[in-house]
């Protein structure tokens, strides 16, 4: 309530919203209690659910304009998935046919009389076990009309849920990015290594692994974006187990490092500054590469090449630079596959 009051404070012309103290022991109870708090004089209500955030007006002017001609509106959706009926989550006991079957959602709108009336009939009937209040029309005898839903008026009921909630809002805190850099001496007696390709040059770079500053700038941003520390802090020079290795077995151990905290990369950007040698032939060996390591596709990985047109120790071939900029995304909760829960309602 305190964080709806300095709402209002900040809009006072927005329209005020009473908050009824309705909750009961089941949904229709809710309702019920709610439809108890009516002022007279209503001649439509619309009952919706709290768990679907996402509603627009577009979706609301379509159903008051079907509850206004036939006194009810129900938004829906045909069911598209072929439909499987189990006892215990495992055995098949049939398939049942789809046509004809709609996934509802709300609000729905209806006639306030007709409302009321279902509600009052369903009390004296006994009957409790509504899961929307559509089903206490339909038992009334009234008619209960379909208009189209919104597929993206979706029901918040899993944490995968919440996580298409935030992309269909736009929120940016669904994917993370970060950014690396890394710059190696060139030095004799050295592989040149880059982007976990051997490239034939006569220098290589200097360092405690492999030096690959490529695959140094992309560990540095992949571990940024998931807020992991650094490449230093993981893999410092100080430690033998890192001498002269392969950058591309730390950008693996990086790559399970964020899947083990539950993210997973979505897009590596990657500019490569060097004078010499030329690496146009060898940037899409380098793609494969680093695809290859974080188990996504080459398409999902950039790589760039240029110089620094002479200046400072990159422009005077003494040293090789890079920049990356990685985009993680949260890897969706995996769905139980011992035994998938029964309905209940």
């Amino acid at each position: 309530m305190e964080a709806y009051e300095a709402y209002l404070s900040q809009y006072p012309h927005s329209k005020p919203l009473q908050v009824l103290p309705c909750g009961g022991a089941t949904r229709q109870q809710t309702v019920a209690n709610a439809l108890s708090h009516l002022p007279e004089g209503v001649q439509f209500i619309a009952v919706h659910d709290a768990a679907r955030p996402l509603v627009n007006h577009t979706l609301l002017d379509r159903l008051i304009a079907t509850a206004q001609q036939y006194g009810t509106a129900v938004p829906a959706l045909p069911v598209q998935d072929t439909l499987k009926r189990s006892a215990d989550g495992r055995q098949v006991w049939q398939t049942m046919p789809r046509d004809n079957l709609y996934r509802v959602q709300t609000p729905q709108i209806f006639r306030a009389d007709w409302l009321l009336n279902a509600h009052r009939r369903a009390v004296e009937e006994g009957f409790e076990e509504a899961t929307d209040d559509a089903q206490l029309l339909e038992r009334a005898g009234y008619p209960v009309h379909l208009t189209a839903g919104d597929p993206r008026n979706i029901k918040l009921t899993t944490p995968e849920d919440l996580s298409l909630l935030r992309l269909y809002a736009g929120e940016g805190a669904l994917t993370r990015t970060g950014i690396g850099y890394d710059i190696h001496q060139l030095t004799e007696g050295r592989k040149l290594m880059l982007g976990g390709v051997e490239i034939d040059y006569p220098l290589g770079l200097q360092g405690h692994s492999d030096a690959d500053v490529v695959l140094h700038a992309v560990c540095d941003a992949l571990l940024g974006a998931a807020v992991l520390g650094d490449i230093g802090q993981h893999f410092p020079n100080s430690d033998p187990r890192w001498k002269d290795t392969a950058s591309l077995s730390l950008l693996q151990q990086v790559g399970a490092l964020l899947q083990r905290h539950g993210w997973r990369p979505l897009h590596i950007d990657a500019m490569t500054i060097a004078e010499a040698p030329p690496l146009a032939p060898f940037i899409p060996t380098m793609r494969t590469q680093i695809a290859q390591t974080l188990g996504i596709l080459p398409e999902q990985v950039s790589i760039k090449a240029t110089t620094n047109e002479g200046m400072d120790a990159v422009g005077a071939r003494r040293a090789i630079a890079c920049y990356a900029v990685a985009t993680i995304y949260p890897i969706p909760g995996e769905a139980n596959n011992e035994q998938i829960p029964t309905q209940t309602g």
